[in-house]
């Protein structure tokens, strides 16, 4: 039996479920088109949130202009060590890697979705939902049943929304972290230069980013072993003193790369960000990809939201899906062929960074963002590292097993 109709008042013309980087900047894109927004976050905000905090070049360009946001240190040269041997640091031609913390990264990008326009609802978690004709109903953990023409699933790598659009992920890791805080002999130590470690498991490498009298370490790996990543973990920060301190914060979880087919809809349903499973395979970054997919989104809902029928709502969804593929498909493409390569031949990644110059300048460009994976993955030289990694390589790589985001 039908629903009875839902009075047009009562209905949102876009809702938001998590207020991260993509949902948040999602949020004040559909407000900044006039759309009533209303933006949902379980926890309460500011909420602290796992993550390195390192903003790319990418990442820097997406934020909105003017976005008041400190940074706490800015990293210039980058030390990389294969297994903690052949340690080597190089100087950025133009150094732009920002330390940020994700809770303040989060705070600012919600406020500023508010100052557009956007409705901010924190301490509110989605249950479930679904959607008839054009109206998507989000039921929430207060008892709300919630109404809008549109819903963008942005609640992060354990998605609800996620899992109701169906996505699927070639690609799941485990990342351990703890933010330890530093006297100041250590914090001169590390000012101004982090660390990447190519670890010891296929796939894995351990980090150190500054922040003044904190350090934010960890270690990441395909899930499956935690044991083994635990104890990589344990020696990685003993290995650099980060050990002994209690730390503010001692963390992990899942990070999900999509597959290229996985659907980014279903209906007048959206996912973004890690909802939607878009994150560079090698290296784990997913602020650049949440802000940008964040702000297709928005413009896609407005675009549903303004359809005359059905079928230029449908439209604007379709497009939705192909201007991600565009732009952060061919992204995630080229890194997984860099992780193929990686899981391979660490040495030879290593080898190359450190000792071949215009490797590393290529990487220097891509952390500016000055060019992208895809650019460095159509070059010669990564090419030609590519078929040597082939070549090289005693054993296929297995083929991922699929998971549901």
């Amino acid at each position: 039996m039908p629903r009875p109709p839902i009075p047009d008042s009562s209905v949102r013309d876009v809702i938001v479920v998590g207020a991260g980087p993509a949902g948040a900047t999602a949020a004040r894109v559909c407000a900044e088109h006039g759309l009533r927004t209303l933006l949902l976050e379980r926890a309460a905000i500011p909420r602290y949130k796992t993550c390195g905090g390192g903003l790319i070049g990418a990442s820097l360009a997406a934020l909105p202009p003017g976005l008041p946001l400190r940074t706490y240190d800015t990293a210039g040269r980058f030390t990389f060590s294969h297994n903690g041997r052949r340690e080597r640091t190089l100087t950025s031609a133009s150094p732009t890697c920002a330390m940020v913390y994700r809770s303040e990264l989060d705070q600012a990008l919600t406020e500023a979705a508010a100052a557009a326009g956007a409705e901010v609802q924190d301490t509110t978690a989605l249950n479930s939902l679904d959607q008839e004709g054009d109206t998507v109903t989000v039921r929430t953990n207060r008892g709300e049943s919630l109404h809008a023409r549109v819903v963008i699933g942005a609640d992060g790598s354990a998605s609800r929304v996620a899992r109701y659009v169906g996505v699927r992920c070639a690609q799941v890791d485990l990342a351990l972290e703890a933010e330890v805080p530093v006297d100041e002999r250590t914090a001169d130590r590390w000012r101004g230069r982090m660390l990447m470690e190519w670890g010891p498991l296929p796939g894995s490498f351990g980090w150190v980013f500054p922040k003044g009298d904190v350090c934010t370490a960890g270690v990441v790996a395909a899930r499956g072993n935690p044991q083994a990543l635990r104890a990589y973990k344990e020696d990685f920060l003993t290995r650099h003193g980060l050990l002994g301190p209690r730390p503010l914060h001692d963390t992990g979880h899942l990070t999900r790369c999509r597959f290229p087919d996985s659907p980014l809809a279903r209906g007048r349903v959206l996912v973004a960000g890690d909802a939607a499973a878009l994150l560079d395979h090698w290296s784990r970054e997913g602020i650049s990809y949440a802000l940008r997919s964040g702000r297709l989104a928005g413009d896609a809902a407005a675009g549903v939201v303004s359809a005359s029928d059905t079928a230029e709502a449908e439209a604007a969804v379709g497009r939705y899906g192909r201007q991600v593929d565009a732009a952060l498909g061919a992204e995630m493409r080229a890194s997984r062929t860099l992780m193929d390569l990686f899981t391979l031949n660490p040495g030879l990644v290593h080898t190359a960074l450190t000792r071949v110059p215009p490797a590393w300048r290529s990487l220097d460009r891509y952390i500016a963002g000055r060019t992208s994976v895809a650019g460095i993955m159509t070059t010669p030289l990564a090419r030609a590292a590519a078929a040597v990694g082939t070549w090289m390589s005693p054993v296929p790589v297995p083929a991922p097993a699929p998971a549901t985001a």
